[in-house]
């Protein structure tokens, strides 16, 4: 198993801001039917700026993976920093090859996360 793989596992079962976010300011719900993956994504905004962030909800070890580690990567982050994010960022970030329907998975945190983000 390589570094890569071991962090994904590592975000998948000790997945980081994950849970309700008091205070929230906006929420978005992503979710993929064609395999179950569900997230549901919760900020605080101030102005531009994401002063917190965190998921919830139930997907395999990539979308959860993705999730966690996107969402530590966003915090105090400028929105339009985030909006910018896009497939290459993710499978940079994961650092692994991904199959097609392996790559909808990985992507599902940001799809959720720009939706939050463009309310």
């Amino acid at each position: 198993m390589n570094i890569y793989q071991e962090l994904i596992l590592d975000h998948y079962k000790h997945p980081k801001n994950y849970g309700e976010l008091a205070g929230a300011t906006c929420t978005a719900t992503a979710n993929n039917p064609l395999c179950g993956d569900k997230f549901v994504l919760q900020a605080v905004l101030e102005k531009e700026l994401i002063v917190d962030l965190k998921f919830s909800g139930e997907g395999c070890a990539i979308s959860t993976a993705s999730a966690s580690m996107l969402t530590e990567y966003a915090k105090g982050k400028k929105k339009n920093e985030i909006l910018t994010l896009n497939k290459e960022f993710i499978l940079e970030m994961l650092g692994i090859e991904l199959s097609p329907n392996r790559l909808k998975c990985a992507l599902l945190p940001l799809e959720g996360l720009h939706m939050l983000l463009l309310q």
